[in-house]
């Protein structure tokens, strides 16, 4: 029961297993089938497939082999190039190409180095790379030390062009003002087409400064790519500041007059230099750097420049100094550079200057009028004529005369006017280190300085000196007024080189105060001839002196000391006739007629003559006639009474006309009457009446006077005159 149960549990519960059971039994029989037809066929795969994977080993095997040798291709490629720039590194440092070396080297370090398969190439090559750099390095800072001594060799030629450079462009600016003066000129008178001409000649090309800057673009780049920029850049301007240093040093082997041409060309070179380098070297320099070097030598310079003025005794010395500093200044502004401080040295050492320079033409004037004889100058050629007259306008004549040709002044007239006119361009020459300063007020005021206290304080030393002759004394008195009517072409002359148009100078009160002080000094010498003329009749009036003032006959003939003075006037008035305006000679000759009036009174009144005779009187008489009558002759031949003046050469001696007259007079007494005396004897005194009165005898005394066939009996005149000494007395 239990089994039946147990069965019929067992298929309701394990019926599907069953039947699964039994499938998989069949499956089992088909599994081991198909494995049988597998195995069959395995078996065939394998005994096709045998070959073809022997093969395939064998393929395996060459890819093997083909990848090793790719790889080594790719190592030996890599050695290949890298031994190739290094080939090309060593062949451009062989022929100097050391850019394109310092390229190669780049190249294999960013593009090789870290690549080469090959340690021992790798670790010579890393090896060989810094010393290849230094290499370069040495050879282009000794090329650039080479560079050094070349450009500071070169610095002053350099200098010496730029400089003459700005010499020619002053000349051509010079050129043009001087064109523009005289287009001026031209327009007071009328248009002139060819004053406003193109004039092709004062256009010109720059000469271009040609120097080599290679070496220091080439270092200064190679150190850059060496990543030494800084150092080469610090390296450059401390070797130049050195150079600096050592241009700065004067020779004192030379005298500066001589060095200071080469020594401010150097400078000027050294600083076209480091211009062309701050523009182009790619930041080597800084304008900071420049500015300082510029400081340090501008500094220097100043300093050198006022030791050397200080000790300059002469104005030329100062004066071409000036010049090439001047030229200096107008050369390093054009590059930019300041010169304030040259331009103050020079105006600080301005007074020295002038000093110097009226010192000098003192010494050339003194010279001039010591080494002048005094006479009209005979000028025998035209060039002559044109040099000593025409250059000065001391002619107002339009044409050239015949020769020889008699000039109106001596040899030192115009040997002082190119003194005066060559101090006037020495004067702007120096003042045109300032293109703003007024120099025609500055050469106005020194060439009035000139003038008075050097030209005219010599001629006046001249004049009081004592050491001249009365023709020599004539001929200054002439030199003087063509000197003080040179002093308007003096001011031209000055206006003109300044560039004062010269309307300017037809205002009021603008000419020269010298030409007032020359006209003073003319009248001085004036004064000085006739207190010479004077001298010298005084000399001829010591002979009167001597005559016989008692004589016992009225003498037939002119004393002698008369024929001396009228040949002594004679000379007088025909040297000064030739020379002075008739003014002046009026001045001269009157005051010598009439110092010859005041001498014989002085006689008359002195102690030498104790007494005199109507004789003597009379002898004075003939003198005075003869005297009058040339007085008369010279005042007319020399046109003085075209003049109107009022009194005459004869008015001059009236006095001791007046005085003879009376002592000749029948009735000396009529000197007491007021109209009489008033008409006819208006110009004596009556003290000196008295006094000569107390010494007149009417008779010749002789030791036997008494035995003659006079009377005893006094003439009327000689009661006259004793009625007019006792009158004389009573009025005194």
């Amino acid at each position: 029961m239990k089994e039946v149960e147990i069965e019929e549990l067992c298929r309701v519960h394990y019926e599907e297993f069953i039947l699964a059971v039994d499938e998989l039994r069949g499956v089992l029989v088909d599994a081991d089938e198909l494995k049988g037809t597998l195995s069959g066929e395995n078996l065939r795969l394998q005994e096709v497939a045998s070959s073809l994977l022997l093969k395939l080993d064998d393929l395996l095997e060459l890819y093997s082999v083909n990848k090793n040798v790719e790889e080594a291709l790719g190592m030996l490629m890599i050695c290949l190039q890298v031994t190739s720039l290094c080939q090309m590194c060593n062949k451009d440092i062989a022929e100097a190409r050391l850019h394109s070396a310092l390229k190669s080297l780049e190249l294999i370090e960013k593009d090789f180095l870290q690549n080469i398969p090959l340690k021992l190439l790798k670790k010579a090559v890393q090896k060989q790379i810094p010393i290849v750099k230094l290499y370069i390095e040495k050879k282009v800072c000794n090329e650039f030390n080479e560079w050094l001594v070349y450009i500071r060799r070169t610095a002053k030629e350099i200098g010496k062009v730029s400089i003459s450079q700005a010499s020619l462009a002053r000349q051509k600016n010079e050129g043009i003002r001087s064109q523009q003066r005289e287009a001026e000129d031209c327009s007071r008178i009328g248009f002139d087409e060819h004053a406003y001409a193109l004039d092709l000649d004062l256009i010109g090309e720059e000469e271009v400064l040609e120097f080599d800057l290679t070496p220091v673009y080439r270092a200064n780049y190679i150190h850059t790519c060496l990543g030494l920029g800084e150092k080469f850049r610090e390296y450059y301007y401390n070797n130049r500041l050195m150079q600096l240093n050592l241009d700065l040093q004067i020779p004192t082997t030379q005298p500066f007059m001589e060095s200071h041409q080469h020594f401010l060309a150097q400078i000027a070179g050294f600083f076209i230099v480091e211009d062309r380098v701050l523009r182009t070297a790619d930041g080597l320099l800084s304008d900071s750097q420049v500015e300082t070097m510029w400081g340090t030598a501008i500094s220097k310079v100043t300093s050198i420049l006022e030791e050397q003025f200080s000790r300059m005794d002469a104005a030329n010395h100062l004066l071409l100094v000036k010049d090439y500093v001047t030229l200096l200044g107008a050369t390093m502004k054009k590059y930019g550079y300041q010169t304030t401080s040259l331009l103050e040295i020079l105006e600080k050492n301005r007074d020295k200057f002038y000093q110097l320079l009226l010192s000098d033409c003192r010494k050339k004037i003194d010279g001039i009028f010591t080494k002048d004889s005094y006479e009209q100058m005979i000028i025998k050629k035209e060039n002559e004529y044109h040099m000593n007259v025409s250059a000065f306008q001391l002619e107002l004549i339009g044409v050239v005369p015949d020769f020889p040709y008699v000039a109106p002044f001596s040899s030192s007239v115009p040997d002082a006017c190119l003194i005066v006119r060559s101090f006037i361009e020495d004067s702007v020459n120096y003042l045109s280190y300032d293109p703003m300063m007024d120099a025609y007020d500055v050469v106005k005021r020194y060439l009035d300085k000139l003038l008075i206290e050097v030209l005219n304080d010599g001629l006046l030393n001249l004049i009081h000196g004592g050491c001249l002759e009365i023709t020599q004394m004539v001929q200054i008195a002439g030199n003087i007024a063509i000197l003080e009517k040179s002093c308007d072409m003096f001011l031209f002359h000055a206006a003109q080189l300044c560039g004062v148009p010269r309307r300017l100078l037809d205002k009021p009160h603008s000419g020269l105060t010298a030409r007032a002080v020359l006209k003073a000094s003319q009248n001085a010498a004036y004064n000085g001839l006739i207190a010479l003329a004077n001298s010298k009749i005084d000399e001829f009036m010591l002979l009167l002196t001597s005559i016989n003032w008692t004589p016992e006959e009225t003498p037939e003939h002119v004393n002698d000391y008369m024929n001396e003075v009228v040949i002594y006037l004679h000379t007088l008035v025909s040297t000064a006739q030739n020379v002075f305006p008739r003014e002046a000679l009026y001045k001269v000759v009157c005051g010598a007629f009439s110092h010859i009036s005041d001498s014989i009174m002085t006689v008359f009144l002195s102690d030498r003559v104790k007494r005199f005779n109507a004789n003597a009187v009379a002898g004075i008489d003939t003198d005075l006639k003869k005297l009058e009558e040339f007085a008369d002759d010279k005042f007319h031949s020399t046109g003085l009474s075209e003049l109107r003046k009022e009194t005459t050469f004869r008015d001059c001696l009236v006095e001791i006309r007046q005085l003879t007259d009376l002592l000749l007079s029948n009735q000396p007494e009529n000197f007491m009457n007021p109209v009489i005396r008033e008409k006819n004897f208006g110009s004596l005194d009556h003290k000196k009446v008295s006094i000569i009165c107390d010494k007149f005898r009417d008779a010749p005394e002789s030791l036997f006077g008494s035995l003659s066939g006079r009377s005893t009996v006094q003439s009327a005149r000689k009661k006259s005159l004793d009625v007019l000494k006792r009158r004389l007395k009573d009025f005194s």
